[in-house]
């Protein structure tokens, strides 16, 4: 009997470890996003979590172990920044992600700019690209906001969303958002949700970093937790209420040690 194919992957670390000198920062991390899956990522401040993501953005060669993004293997000694993004892997940080002074249509090119042969720009297109994604993709409707617009004239949530609709278009299968929703309004907060289920929606994958556990519970479909460089646990949603997620937390920083899998 033939066996079942096996389902797709956004990403797999496989005995990742990384060493700084002789401090251990990842142990033995396996660790995958499923196509379409958002993985919300937990842990204290120190436990591994921007290491992890620093290696799988091309920031960090791990010292051992096995990269697959889109279940390829990469080679880790010469995988970069650029070469993530080739991949289809896109990173929204908590506030650096836009052009503070730069209007919205230069935003969304940063980098990538659309040009004629000559090197002058596509105005017109990027323009006509940019206002799809604000209107189509993340949904700004309001008057007072377009592409001629400013990023420092939107609001926090504003600016995560339109970073995530960059992403978004530039055909990225895997966002990270790292504590996207700091230091906003519980508004805010609500817009940047919003936009993140619309990741989901357009059937691409995120790992979702966030403090906030509720917000975390409501975002993603499993639970990783991480701590002092090693996964101690990979929960899914159906089997965790956001209740004994908050328990689980609470009770492994006081020092419960059993790994749980899924």
């Amino acid at each position: 009997m033939a066996e079942p194919p096996q389902e797709r992957t956004a990403l797999r670390m496989v005995n990742i470890e990384k060493y700084f000198g002789s401090v251990c920062a990842l142990k033995d991390i396996n660790f995958e996003v499923g196509h379409n899956e958002i993985v919300g990522l937990i842990g204290d401040n120190g436990a591994g979590k921007s290491t992890l993501v620093k290696i799988l953005t091309g920031v960090f060669a791990p010292t051992s172990g096995d990269l697959y993004i889109a279940d390829r293997k990469v080679e880790t000694n010469s995988y970069t920044v650029k070469k993530a993004h080739a991949l289809g892997i896109e990173t929204v940080y908590q506030d650096k992600s836009l052009g503070e002074k730069q209007v919205m249509w230069r935003n969304f090119f940063i980098g990538r700019e659309m040009t004629y042969p000559f090197g002058f720009l596509k105005v017109r297109q990027e323009k006509a690209i940019a206002s799809e994604i604000m209107v189509n993709t993340i949904g700004f409707r309001g008057k007072g906001i377009g592409v001629e617009s400013k990023a420092n004239k939107l609001s926090g949530g504003e600016r995560q969303g339109v970073a995530i609709g960059r992403a978004m278009h530039f055909e990225a299968e895997l966002i990270i958002l790292d504590e996207p929703t700091v230091a906003l309004s519980l508004k805010e907060v609500r817009k940047v949700l919003n936009f993140v289920h619309k990741i989901k929606d357009a059937g691409k994958a995120c790992i979702y970093i966030s403090h906030n556990i509720s917000d975390v519970y409501e975002i993603a479909d499993r639970f990783i937790v991480i701590d002092r460089g090693e996964i101690v646990a990979s929960i899914t949603k159906a089997k965790i209420s956001l209740k004994e997620l908050d328990e689980f937390l609470l009770e492994y920083s006081h020092g419960l040690k059993d790994k749980v899998q899924p």
